[in-house]
């Protein structure tokens, strides 16, 4: 009995997922810039405005390509490297005690967690439902 899911569909819906927080974050941070600045100068990350700048092109431009399934190997791989920077950037649980350190600590992995599932991705391509699939 083969009760593995069907490969395109499930691709879709792991696009739509993956895509989605980084469409939503995206979006926040361009629709609140000045307090996306601010939160880069809080966290340390370097030249804080270029750096906002830098996320809202790569959290919502990647995003959307991802969702569309747009060059998604490529984007896949650049979105993992991202989101694994911005977890030594932006979750330092190291510095932090008590609850605060365990919740910085839990937003770290699910960032290498997230990671994964974009090099999976990465893996697989996106799938007939997509504009590589298109394209091809």
């Amino acid at each position: 009995m083969n009760t593995a899911l069907p490969r395109d569909p499930t691709l879709l819906v792991a696009r739509v997922l993956l895509a989605s927080l980084f469409v939503l974050m995206g979006w926040g941070k361009l629709t609140g810039f000045t307090a996306t600045v601010g939160y880069m100068a809080n966290t340390g990350a370097p030249l804080p405005a270029l750096s906002a700048i830098i996320a809202v092109i790569t959290e919502l431009g990647i995003g959307i390509a991802l969702l569309a399934g747009f060059l998604t190997t490529p984007l896949s791989v650049i979105l993992a490297i991202y989101t694994i920077a911005t977890a030594f950037i932006g979750h330092h649980y190291w510095t932090f005690s008590g609850m605060a350190r365990y919740d910085m600590w839990i937003h770290f992995y699910k960032n290498f967690s997230i990671a994964g599932g974009l090099l999976a991705l990465a893996a697989t391509g996106a799938g007939r439902f997509s504009l590589d699939a298109y394209r091809r």
